[in-house]
C-alpha cells in the first residue's frame, strides 16, 4: 500500500461513481456484476474517506436519469441501493457515520422510503463523517423545487423577492446546511458534472480519473486528495504566490 501524508485534506469530498457497467462489460459479466463490486469499492472509501479526516463524503448514487435505464438494471440497482442500507446501517452507526438522503423523495416506493427515513433518523446525531448519498437526485430538479418552495413564500407574502440572495437558495437546496464540495471526482474518464451538484460546484476543484469505479481503491482515493492538496484554489482572486507578490 502507498504511503500517503496529507498536507491539506478537504472538509466535502463528492464522487460521481460512474463506470460499474463498462467494468463488467469489459469482463464479459453482467452489468449488475459492476454495480454489486461497485458496492465493495463503496465500503472501502467511505472508511477510507473517514480516516483521512473528510467530514462530507456525498456520493452519486442514483440519478434522476437513471429511470430510463433498462427495468431490470433498475431493479437491480434498487435492490443495491435496499441492501445496502440494511447491511451496513448499523455499522455506519457504530463507526459514528452519520447518513443524509438528498434528492426528490415524492413517488418513491413504498419499500424504499422508509428505509432511507431510517438511515437518517437512526443516524441523525452521530459526528464522525456525514454520508451524503444523492439518491433519484439530479441538480436541475433540485434548483427547480427549490424556486417553487421560495416562489411560494414570495405569493403567500412571506417573503419579497428583492430578499432572495445566494445564501437563501443555498438553504433551500437539499443540501441545505452542508457545505460545498471542496473535490469533485468522478471515475472511469468522463469529464462532465452529469447534473450533479451543479450550483454547490461552483468552486469546487474538478477531478476526473480513468478507473472504472470498482476499480477505484484506498490508494487511487487518497492520491487524488493529494492532487487536491496541490492546488491553488483562488475563489476568483489571485493565487497565493500573486498575493505575496502584491503585498510587497
Amino acid at each position: 500500500m502507498a504511503n500517503h501524508t496529507l498536507t491539506t485534506v478537504p472538509d466535502h469530498v463528492a464522487i460521481i461513481m460512474d463506470g460499474n457497467g463498462r467494468w463488467a462489460n469489459a469482463r464479459g459479466l453482467p452489468r449488475g456484476a459492476g454495480h454489486r463490486k461497485g458496492i465493495e469499492t463503496v465500503r472501502e472509501i467511505v472508511r477510507a474517506a473517514g480516516e483521512a479526516g473528510v467530514r462530507y463524503l456525498t456520493l452519486y448514487a442514483f440519478s434522476s436519469e437513471n429511470w430510463r435505464r433498462p427495468e431490470d438494471e433498475i431493479s437491480d440497482l434498487l435492490g443495491l441501493m435496499k441492501a445496502f442500507i440494511r447491511r451496513d446501517l448499523a455499522d455506519l452507526h457504530r463507526e459514528n457515520v452519520r447518513i443524509c438522503i438528498i434528492g426528490d423523495r415524492s413517488n418513491l416506493q413504498s419499500d424504499i422510503l422508509p428505509l432511507l427515513i431510517e438511515a437518517e433518523e437512526t443516524t441523525r446525531n452521530n459526528t464522525a463523517l456525514t454520508l451524503v448519498i444523492a439518491f433519484n437526485y439530479g441538480s436541475r430538479d433540485e434548483i427547480v423545487r427549490a424556486m417553487k418552495s421560495l416562489a411560494q413564500e414570495v405569493a403567500q407574502g412571506g417573503l419579497r423577492p428583492e430578499e432572495i440572495d445566494s445564501r437563501l437558495i443555498d438553504a433551500r437546496l437539499d443540501t441545505g446546511g452542508i457545505p460545498d464540495p471542496d473535490l469533485i471526482i468522478r471515475t472511469s474518464g468522463e469529464e462532465r458534472l452529469s447534473n450533479f451538484l451543479l450550483w454547490q460546484a461552483a468552486y469546487s476543484e474538478l477531478m476526473f480519473v480513468p478507473e472504472y469505479w470498482p476499480d477505484f481503491n484506498r490508494d487511487l482515493f487518497l492520491a487524488a486528495l493529494e492532487r487536491f492538496a496541490a492546488r491553488d484554489r483562488r475563489f476568483g482572486g489571485l493565487s497565493s504566490s500573486n498575493r505575496v507578490a502584491s503585498s510587497k
